[in-house]
């Protein structure tokens, strides 16, 4: 069996740091378009192997929890898979009382929606992270995974070709709503070892 690549626990802790910094960016752009207090979590930070993947997903979010899920991925220094899932309950108040959306609501408008919130997430988040490590990113268009799934079958459509994935986790919440998402980013085992060496140069920096 070949071994993760593992990140050292200094090299974890930067990771972290990193991430916290980019997902106050992400909550502040968030916060703008909602008008809205927005609540985070602190990021996890894990190697883990491919196959563990779903049950980690399952495990964050809960058994049963109907979702639905965009896609986005992300080229450079950086490589993967970005994840942001949306518990269902809270996906009609999103549209109806935090954006103004006074029709009711199609599948295509929760579509739209739920893939523009995505995209400043993701960007905000990436962007952010990749500022901060001094490295190259960029983005595909968001795309939806799943709609109306429960967690345990997200990635019953999505192949990884991938040993082992850096997975970071991190969950929004808006004060006083129903309103949640969770925002995974996996990086198969290529992207972990340029990962530690940009991670060492920022805490060379720092």
């Amino acid at each position: 069996m070949t071994h993760p690549p593992l990140l050292t626990t200094d090299q974890t802790d930067a990771l972290q740091e990193v991430t916290n910094i980019a997902i106050g960016q992400a909550a502040t752009s968030l916060a703008a378009i909602l008008d809205c207090f927005v609540r985070l979590s602190v990021p996890r930070i894990r190697v883990l192997e491919a196959s563990d993947l779903s049950r980690a997903m399952t495990d964050m979010i809960g058994l049963g929890t109907e979702i639905t899920a965009t896609r986005q991925s992300f080229q450079g220094s950086m490589q993967g898979e970005a994840l942001v899932i949306y518990d269902q309950t809270g996906c009609a108040e999103l549209a109806a009382e935090l954006m103004g959306y006074e029709d009711d609501l199609t599948d295509q408008a929760e579509v739209e929606i739920l893939l523009e919130v995505s995209n400043v997430l993701i960007g905000a988040c990436l962007g952010s992270i990749a500022e901060l490590l001094g490295v190259q990113q960029s983005f595909s268009p968001p795309t939806i995974l799943v709609t109306r799934r429960p967690i345990d079958t997200l990635f019953a459509d999505m192949t990884l070709c991938w040993q082992h994935a850096l997975l970071v986790e991190v969950s929004f919440s808006l004060e006083n709503r129903q309103f949640s998402c969770h925002i995974a980013f996996m990086m198969p085992d290529a992207t972990i070892e340029s990962m530690r060496q940009a991670i060492e140069k920022f805490m060379e920096n720092y």
